[in-house]
């Protein structure tokens, strides 16, 4: 719990980006208060705040379209809202049937779980203040109207910046991966960048992508990192064999001079300007690469002279993606006519994203987290309801309200957000209170407070939930004052609403649970399965399949590590589960990471006449993990023993250890992935036999 409370995240809002969200939801306040007309201000701003939420990164085509979605759809509950709220029958009915749907609306993603939970709430606050059929048209009317305007403000630099997100996504992948370069990670780590990737192609690629020929540029760039990133995974990788100071110190100067060539780059992109420095910078980058090369004449220890020629070889490649990335950055960076250097391509099957319709029906079963969520937060907020309108509580909304934030598809969230909810909502009562009763008075002063909160929400929520709620009810209490409730006399009320709400919400993940011991073998099967997949592709597959096999092994390695996440924070954690899927994690990205270095070697030369034994070794790296998999999946017992994938590997190294053509330097350096390979796959089969074969007791 008190880790929960201390736990702080970097920054991810911009300031200006919250400055304008205040003034879209400050704005309409002040209009009202000038004009005489503060309901309909506040109408507004409440449709203004809930289109906030989902005010999130992206192409200004899918901003502006998530945001309106949203914006409609809280205009639609604001009208049923307001229509059903004096029929208590057919208040807790509807509750029911927003709570189911904005709880499946999480099988979508955190967008539009947004929108659902913004339905939900919307509901709730509107069914406290019933009205006739044009008051209530005029309220969904406004709340539309605030929803709008807050679009408005965030896709406002779109006909001046076009294309900026893409850029700043860019900017973000070439800081990280400079970060990487920089710390030197370990091969136990999952490769840098993921979260970064899987953006960028949504970004890139999506469906509400940018059309222009720029854009054809832009994919040119994320490949080019994409590559670098892979030689930069090398890099660190062969830096851990290396036993020579010398050598190590040399390399390590080596990555850093390509960390500050991509810090460059970040700033150009994200400036929209070239890089005029960079090349002063590439000019360092050869001078370091020109003393490493002379490193392997005078090695005497033959594992590191091995090393230092698969070295100087990558980092080669990585200076002449670098270049590349130059020359892409000045185009796409340059405030000219900007024009693209390769065709575009058609969007590949496997990523085009997948029918939202689909995806729903898809998860409309028992077996799926989203459909179980649906009903217990349907269920919940329905009880909640018509329990506080049973018993006539002041305020009592504030108790389905916290139920709908609260509730998350799984108990660790739930607690997290349960605990933080209550914490940040007291602090903000009683601060918010205080302040407007005795210090702000006015309504004037009371509007800028509340901009200074909006603001301080939107760069604190995403550092410290308990922090960014506190801002938020200080928001809602001043939303609520300006409408005629007095905070003081509703204080108390409301805290208790709010920690009956997150009580209620803890109850009902523990009647009704979705626990993730059960999940989070699924989950490294099939991250397993779609790493066998991508290394399907390494070797002899086109570009497009490599692409979309990649993609999918992103988003799995992503969900299995929030699994284990997940597992981690329930009460009484399985530990011998835990402690399993952490070393299967940890061994998956050895394997991964080497995939990532079979990938950079195979695109720069074939094998030659080793090419059927390493098909052979694919084949059967491709059965061991397939048997894997299956063990994960409970498709009964498969055999684990790894011996044919180890002799398969030995059969390779002898026949590279006998070639003496001209690429044999690079034939040495596959053997040595292949025997990294082997390695966490044999490690991967080790633990998996200790787990499945352990007997109870």
């Amino acid at each position: 719990m008190l880790g929960t409370l201390i736990q702080f995240n970097a920054r991810d809002v911009p300031l200006r980006v919250a400055v304008r969200n205040a003034l879209a939801i400050v704005l309409p306040l002040l209009l009202g208060l000038a004009t005489g007309h503060i309901d309909a201000g506040l109408g507004m701003a409440t449709g203004a705040l809930t289109a906030m939420f989902t005010d999130q990164p992206g192409p200004y085509r899918l901003r502006a379209v998530r945001m309106l979605a949203s914006a409609l759809v809280a205009a639609l509950s604001a009208l049923v809202g307001s229509l059903i709220g004096a029929n208590d029958t057919l208040t807790v009915a509807t509750a029911l049937l927003w709570g189911f749907a904005g709880g499946l609306l999480v099988a979508l993603g955190p967008d539009a779980a947004r929108a659902g939970l913004t339905a939900m709430i919307l509901l709730v606050i509107t069914t406290a203040q019933p009205r006739v059929l044009d008051g209530a048209a005029a309220v969904a009317v406004l709340v539309l109207a605030g929803g709008v305007l807050q679009t408005l403000f965030a896709i406002a630099a779109w006909p001046l910046q076009r294309y900026g997100p893409e850029r700043q996504a860019l900017a973000r992948m070439c800081r990280t991966l400079a970060d990487s370069a920089r710390s030197q990670g370990h091969a136990n780590h999952p490769p840098p960048a993921t979260d970064q990737l899987i953006a960028l192609d949504n970004l890139l690629h999506g469906a509400h992508r940018a059309r222009a020929e720029i854009m054809q540029t832009l994919r040119v760039l994320a490949e080019l990192l994409e590559r670098a990133r892979r030689e930069i995974v090398t890099l660190i990788d062969l830096h851990g064999l290396l036993a020579d100071a010398q050598a190590r110190a040399s390399l390590s100067r080596t990555l850093d001079h390509a960390a500050r060539i991509l810090d460059i780059f970040a700033a150009a992109l994200a400036s929209g300007e070239q890089a005029p420095t960079a090349n002063a910078a590439l000019a360092d980058l050869d001078s370091t690469l020109d003393a490493l090369a002379r490193l392997p004449a005078t090695r005497t220890d033959a594992q590191d002279a091995r090393a230092l020629v698969a070295i100087i070889s990558h980092a080669q490649a990585l200076s002449g993606q670098l270049r590349a990335l130059l020359r892409n950055v000045d185009i796409a960076g340059s405030r000219g006519d900007l024009r693209a250097l390769q065709a575009e391509r058609r969007l590949p099957l496997s990523l085009q994203p997948r029918s939202a319709l689909a995806t729903l029906r898809a998860n409309l079963n028992l077996s799926s987290v989203a459909f179980r969520h649906a009903l217990r937060c349907g269920a919940c907020l329905a009880s909640a309801v018509a329990i506080e309108r049973a018993l006539d509580l002041a305020h009592g909304y504030w108790i389905p309200m916290t139920l709908a934030i609260v509730l998350k598809p799984d108990f660790a969230g739930t607690f997290k957000f349960g605990l933080l909810r209550v914490v940040g909502t007291l602090l903000g009562l009683a601060l918010t209170t205080v302040v407007i009763t005795f210090a702000f008075d006015d309504a004037w002063l009371q509007v800028l407070l509340l901009g200074l909160l909006c603001v301080a929400y939107r760069m604190l929520a995403g550092i410290q939930y308990a922090l960014g709620v506190m801002m938020l009810t200080g928001i809602v209490v001043i939303l609520l004052g300006l409408g005629g409730e007095p905070p003081l006399a509703a204080m108390s009320a409301r805290a208790v609403a709010t920690a009956i709400g997150s009580a209620a919400a803890l109850l009902a993940y523990l009647l009704w649970p979705t626990w993730e011991r059960s999940r989070l073998l699924p989950a490294l099967a099939t991250m397993l399965d779609a790493y066998r997949r991508y290394l399907l592709t390494v070797v002899g597959q086109t570009p497009e399949a490599r692409i979309g096999a990649r993609r999918a092994a992103r988003s799995a390695r992503t969900n299995a590590q929030a699994s284990i996440e997940r597992l981690r924070g329930e009460p009484r954690p399985d530990t011998r589960l835990l402690a399993f899927a952490e070393g299967v994690f940890a061994n998956a990205n050895r394997l991964i990471r080497a995939c990532m270095t079979l990938e950079a070697i195979a695109q720069k030369a074939e094998p030659g006449a080793l090419r059927e034994p390493l098909a052979a070794f694919m084949r059967g790296l491709d059965d061991t993990l397939a048997a894997l998999v299956a063990q994960l999946s409970g498709r009964g017992d498969a055999d684990l023993e790894s011996g044919r994938l180890r002799t398969l590997e030995r059969q390779f190294a002898r026949q590279t250890a006998a070639d003496t053509d001209a690429g044999s330097v690079r034939l040495v350096q596959l053997a040595e992935v292949l025997d990294r390979m082997t390695d966490s796959v044999d490690t991967l089969a080790f633990l998996l036999r200790e787990r499945f074969s352990a007997k109870p007791g």
